[in-house]
C-alpha cells in the first residue's frame, strides 16, 4: 500500500498552515506502512476542526456527534473486531463533552487507535477556550482569562488506566509518522496527543517547543530501550533524584552517562510514566516529554466480550435469539 492509497478525493477543508494538514499527511504515511487495506480500516470521529478527517480518507468512515466518537468507535470496534478501528478528535470534543467515553473507552481498553489534536482552544466555534487551555488564557469565552487548571490528556489517560500514550509535534512529520504506526500496532486503546497549531485563533500556542532554535533543549524525544537524552548534541539527560525527575548535563556535578535513565515504555507500573508524561507542565522547568511514553500490553476489552460470548455459548445450547426465548418457562392455550 501507498499513502495515497488512504486519501480520498475531497477537497481538504482545513485552514491554510493548520496543524491538522500534517497529522493527517502522517497518517496517510502510517497507514501504507501498517498495510492494511483501505476497506479495513474505519476512522471515527466527533465534532470540530480534526472531526472533519474521516472525509479526508478512502475508508469507511463515521462523522458523528460532538463528543460521542469514542462510544461509536467502541461499538464499531465491538461488531467488527476484524476492522483497523481510528478515532480522531480534539481537545474540546474528547476532553469536555466526550471526557466520560473518553475516560471509559481507555479504562476498558477498547483496541481502537485514538488520535487527540490539541490546539488549546475550540477553532471550529471560533475561539473558546478549552479544556487543555492554561489557567489565566483570554478567549472569547473568557475574556479576563480562565481561572481554571487544565486538563493535562497524559494525565488523563494514565489516570484512566491506559495501556499506551504517546506525544508529538505537528511539525515533526517522521517522529509523528512513527509514533502513530506504533500505536496502531498496539492491542488496546493507543493515545496519540498531537500538538497542533490553530493559525487563526490560537496561532502560536506550542511555538516554545515547535521553535527549531529551541526545540532540542525544551523536549526530549522518548524511545524504548535508549537513554532519555536531550539537547543538540544529547549532552543533557533525564535523571531520578530521590522521587522527582531532574535534568542534568553529562559531565558536570558528578554526572555520567551511566547515571541517566533509561526509558522502559513496557513497564506496567505507570510511576515513572506518569513522572515522564507531566515534564514540563506548570512550573516544571523539565523538557517536554514526546513519543512512546508507554506501551503497556493488556487483555483488551473487544477480545473479552467475544471470548465470553464464546464460553457461554459452548455451555448453552440455544444457539438463536427464537431458541433462546423459547428456553424458559411456556405453557399453552387450548
Amino acid at each position: 500500500m501507498e499513502p495515497k492509497d488512504y486519501k480520498s478525493d475531497q477537497y481538504v477543508r482545513w485552514c491554510p498552515g493548520c496543524g491538522d494538514h500534517a497529522a493527517l499527511n502522517c497518517l496517510h504515511k502510517a497507514m501504507a506502512r501498517l498495510d492494511v487495506p483501505p476497506h479495513q480500516m474505519a476512522v471515527i470521529s466527533g465534532i470540530g476542526c480534526s472531526s472533519r478527517l474521516p472525509y479526508y480518507m478512502n475508508s469507511y468512515g463515521f462523522h458523528t456527534i460532538h463528543g460521542r466518537g469514542a462510544a461509536i468507535a467502541t461499538g464499531v470496534k465491538t461488531a467488527r473486531p476484524d476492522l483497523s478501528v481510528w478515532l480522531v478528535t480534539g481537545d474540546g470534543d474528547c476532553l469536555a463533552i466526550g471526557g466520560n467515553h473518553f475516560i471509559h473507552a481507555v479504562r476498558r481498553n477498547v483496541d481502537i487507535n485514538i488520535a487527540l489534536f490539541n490546539n488549546r482552544i475550540y477553532g471550529l466555534t471560533k475561539g473558546q477556550y478549552s479544556p487543555t487551555s492554561a489557567r489565566g488564557f483570554v478567549s472569547k469565552s473568557s475574556p479576563y482569562g480562565t481561572v481554571e487548571d487544565p486538563f493535562v490528556p497524559a494525565e488523563l489517560t494514565l489516570g484512566a488506566r491506559g495501556t499506551f500514550f504517546a506525544r508529538a509535534l505537528d511539525v515533526d512529520l517522521p517522529n509523528l509518522t512513527d509514533v502513530f504506526e506504533i500505536s496502531a500496532r498496539h492491542k488496546g486503546a493507543s493515545v496519540v496527543e498531537v500538538l497542533v497549531n490553530c493559525v487563526i485563533f490560537n496561532n502560536g500556542t506550542h511555538s516554545a517547543l515547535t521553535d527549531r532554535e529551541y526545540r532540542a533543549d525544551r523536549t526530549v524525544f522518548l524511545r524504548h530501550g535508549e537513554k532519555i537524552l536531550f539537547g543538540k548534541n544529547n549532552e543533557r539527560g533525564i535523571v531520578l533524584n530521590g522521587l522527582k525527575l531532574k535534568a542534568v548535563t553529562i559531565g558536570q556535578d558528578g554526572y555520567t552517562l551511566d547515571d541517566i535513565l533509561v526509558h522502559d515504555a513496557h513497564e506496567t507500573d505507570n510511576t515513572l510514566h506518569l513522572m515522564l508524561a507531566m515534564m514540563g507542565t506548570g512550573t516544571s522547568l523539565l523538557p517536554v516529554a514526546m513519543g512512546v511514553i508507554r506501551d503497556v500490553a493488556a487483555p483488551t476489552y473487544d477480545e473479552s466480550v467475544h471470548a465470553q460470548i464464546a464460553e457461554v455459548q459452548a455451555k448453552k445450547p440455544e444457539r438463536t435469539l427464537r431458541d433462546m426465548l423459547l428456553a424458559g418457562e411456556k405453557w399453552e392455550i387450548v
